[in-house]
């Protein structure tokens, strides 16, 4: 059937193309004479949205979503090191048997080489299931990252942010410091972390505070909180703490289990068990306003929420199946301290973990190496982008949830058909689990 035409005018295509910002701090797209949608071009430039790239379009009933096109490289993961000073009841050191080992000049150079091949604006995180501060050379490479141009994160835990570390930081450029912080008393933070450190951490945080006050340019603090049934009553605390810090960032997420005794301190199961269909229209809708959560109201917005059903609360959606996995949205990849990229933090090493009644292996997945092949080359290989074309389709089995067979204890394949690596049993893509 022919396209509709009212008058002359034809509908617009979604050829997507760029224009200045208008200067007055909202942003606006409009049809231009040939039918193409225009972006301001700060918007397409923070999305890579370049001629001839591919969008997602999601139809929202009254809006609809562009999601990022998965050839945009946004943010790196770097891992310096996979070896910790600690021990907590959390890591995935506790079901590892991999060698520990920290990454090499020669590795990182090759990064840095392939960094200043790529486009900005790009974020370094320096992360990954180790703690970079830890490597020797750390600092260094913080410098080296900036140099480049990049935004430049790092996640500690706080113990070896010493007086010098943090003047060689803030030196350094560093933009964000996350900080762990899973406890807010001495005693429910070793409950967690297993060590008497939350004194020190806090004198470290208290130190890094006031030289950020005197520094040219100070970076940001957030704070990470890894939340379960042991220290769910430490979330306010926490966060007050962090305030007291400047903290302008805070990062919250379930715990992953890795052992039985972490199995029973998760505070997810029922939501995922409860989730629906994003798209079923057997699933009733219920559309809330803004509402004060207090001892009025949150006894009855928790049985509306928790009901098997769609809740959009003023604008928000909740308690449907999220399905989206926030390292391919995010555009991201993860380097390991080996050299090896994987499509996400999650699939940087083999896993062990208990996903509702299953304990679930995941594979490694590497899809290159930086020793070997350019950061932009591994990026664009079409086996990589077509990976995340399907993850960013999430057309997996819902492996989180259903329980239904033995497939869901590995990421090999699925019963919807699809092979190694499947990312149906993926908490990071229900919004469970959140790395900064």
């Amino acid at each position: 059937m022919d396209s509709p035409v009212f008058g002359d005018v034809q509908p617009a295509t979604m050829i997507v193309t760029s224009a200045a910002d208008n200067g007055k701090g909202t942003a606006h797209a409009w049809v231009d004479d040939n039918g193409n949608v225009v972006l301001p071009r700060q918007i397409a430039d923070r999305y890579g949205l370049r001629p001839g790239v591919k969008l997602l379009i999601e139809d929202g009933g009254d809006s609809i979503r562009l999601r990022r096109p998965v050839t945009h490289l946004a943010k790196i993961y770097i891992e310096p090191t996979n070896a910790c000073n600690l021990n907590c009841r959390t890591c995935i050191r506790n079901v590892w048997d991999e060698p520990l080992g920290r990454m090499s000049a020669q590795t990182y150079d090759r990064i840095m080489q392939g960094i200043k091949q790529l486009p900005l604006p790009l974020t370094v995180s320096f992360s990954g299931f180790g703690e970079p501060l830890s490597h020797p050379n750390i600092a260094e490479m913080v410098r080296q990252a900036k140099a480049c141009g990049a935004t430049v994160e790092l996640i500690t835990n706080g113990t070896l942010l010493t007086g010098e570390m943090s003047r060689l930081l803030i030196g350094a450029g560093l933009d964000v410091l996350w900080v762990s912080l899973d406890g807010a008393s001495p005693e429910s933070y070793a409950d967690v972390r297993l060590a008497q450190a939350l004194p020190n951490i806090l004198e470290n945080l208290q130190r890094f505070h006031s030289l950020c006050l005197d520094a040219p340019r100070r970076p940001e603090l957030g704070i990470a909180f890894v939340a379960m049934k042991r220290n769910i009553g430490d979330l306010p605390a926490v966060i007050r703490l962090g305030s007291r810090f400047g903290a302008s960032r805070y990062s919250i997420s379930g715990v992953l289990a890795h052992t039985a005794e972490m199995a029973d301190e998760v505070l997810y199961w029922r939501t995922l068990g409860e989730s629906v269909p994003r798209s079923s229209r057997w699933v009733p809708v219920v559309r809330l306003p803004r509402l004060d959560i207090n001892e009025d109201t949150h006894e009855a917005l928790y049985r509306v929420m928790r009901g098997g059903r769609s809740v959009i609360a003023a604008g928000t959606l909740w308690g449907e199946k999220v399905d989206r996995c926030p390292f391919i949205e995010g555009g991201t990849m993860s380097i390991g301290w080996q050299g090896n990229v994987s499509p996400c933090l999650a699939l940087l090493h083999d896993d062990t973990s208990i996903v509702g009644n299953l304990v679930r292996t995941a594979r490694r997945y590497a899809v290159g190496n930086v020793n070997d092949r350019t950061i932009y080359d591994i990026w664009m290989d079409p086996a990589y982008v077509a990976f995340r074309e399907r993850v960013q389709g999430f057309e997996f089995a819902p492996c989180t949830y259903c329980g239904g067979c033995n497939l869901g204890e590995s990421n090999e394949e699925d019963c919807f058909g699809n092979e190694f690596p499947t990312c149906g049993g993926c908490l990071w893509a229900q919004g469970v689990i959140q790395c900064p």
